[in-house]
This record gives structure tokens, sequence and C-alpha cells, in this order.
């Protein structure tokens, strides 16, 4: 489990396909950045631009590489190529939960309507499928890119609906949102709690 809090932005710096022809998924080689690798091992989950992911070799000093499956792959963004990523460790027992919990495992993708200057912070727009808009409530929870967000508004129409949320000048500084704009897409994870919540208005009798 995470929150959703980005602990810092990494790099891809080299992408390998996975020997299995083209079922097979990639193995990244990633830069670390600013996060701390000194208690991390082999085995230990990092999320990666939202997606967990399994840390499989740590190569260098303030490298790790992780296995990408092709499903994985086809149900996100930039974990494909070089570039930046937001990174989080994974929560120990004990840690403080500043975001709210978020599983590592992205849902779908998102399209970025817009992303405009609002005073000073930016109103980010994004367009989210059908087979997901039943999961956003107002002032619920949203990931997106591996960030815990706050849903100010919901639109919806006939091929699902349209959030929009505040970013402020620190969030766009401190991950990779601020590399983003109009027509990118974006990694979205629900609310886990949305996802009981169905479940159990569905088998009520």
């Amino acid at each position: 489990m995470f929150t959703g809090l980005v602990a810092a932005v990494g790099r891809i710096v080299d992408v390998q396909p996975l020997p299995g022809g083209e079922q097979a998924g990639v193995r990244l080689k990633i830069d670390a950045g600013g996060l701390n690798l000194g208690n991390v091992g082999l085995g230990d989950s990092i999320a990666v631009q939202g997606a967990c992911m399994t840390v499989i070799s740590l190569p260098a000093p303030g490298q790790f590489e992780v296995d990408v499956s092709q499903e994985s792959l086809r149900r996100t963004v930039g974990l494909d190529r070089a570039g930046e990523v937001n990174l989080e460790k994974s929560l120990c027992v004990g840690d403080q939960i500043g975001g709210h919990l978020v599983s590592g495992h992205v849902d779908g993708l998102g399209d970025i309507v817009s992303f405009d200057a609002v005073g000073e912070s930016r109103e980010l727009v994004v367009r989210i499928p059908r087979t997901l808009a039943r999961y956003l409530a107002y002032k619920g929870s949203v990931t997106v890119n591996g960030i815990s967000l706050t849903v100010n508004r919901v639109r919806d129409d006939e091929t699902g609906c349209e959030i929009s949320i505040n970013i402020i000048p620190h969030t766009q500084q401190v991950t990779t949102l601020r590399n983003v704009g109009a027509g990118d897409k974006v990694n979205i994870e629900i609310d886990t709690i949305a996802r009981y919540v169905e479940r159990m208005l569905s088998t009520q009798r």
C-alpha cells in the first residue's frame, strides 16, 4: 500500500525488452533521484508513476530495476520509455498516511483536457472513461500518476465524466505534473473505498 504522496521524481534511464516475443514486457532501470534506497531490498515494492512495481535488482547506488509485464504496459502510460517518473516506497506499519490509501494498481487512463493557471494554482481537468466515472465523487480522492488528489468537480456525460482538480504550485514542482499538458494521458487509480461500496451495493438482496 501507498499514500499517493510522491517522495521523489526519478528517471527511467534504460528500457530493455524481456525475452518472450511480442507478449513479453520490459525491464526498466530507474535512477531514484532523491528517493532513499538505503532500506530497499530485492522484492520490495515501489510505486512508479502510480504503478506498484517489484524491485528485482539494485545495479548501482541510487538505481533500481523492475520488470513491467505487457498487461501493465497496456494499462499504463509512461512506463515504456525513458523519462521522469513519480516514486514512492510502500508503507510501513506506523507510517503517517498523509494522502489516502493507494494500492498502486492502475485502473485505467485519463485524458488531460486542460491544465490552466487559476490564480496561484492550476486547474487540472481530466476526462475519465465511462468504466471508471461512477467511482469519482465531489471531494473524493483519486490518484493521478501516483499522486493523491482531491476532486473539486465532476461533470458527467454519456461517455464518462470530466473531473476538475486544483494543483498547488508545490505539487506541480515536485511531481511529474510539471511535464504534462492538454492531450496527454495519465494513470488513474480510483479510491479503494469506492470499490468496496460498489461491491456491497451490488450484492444487496
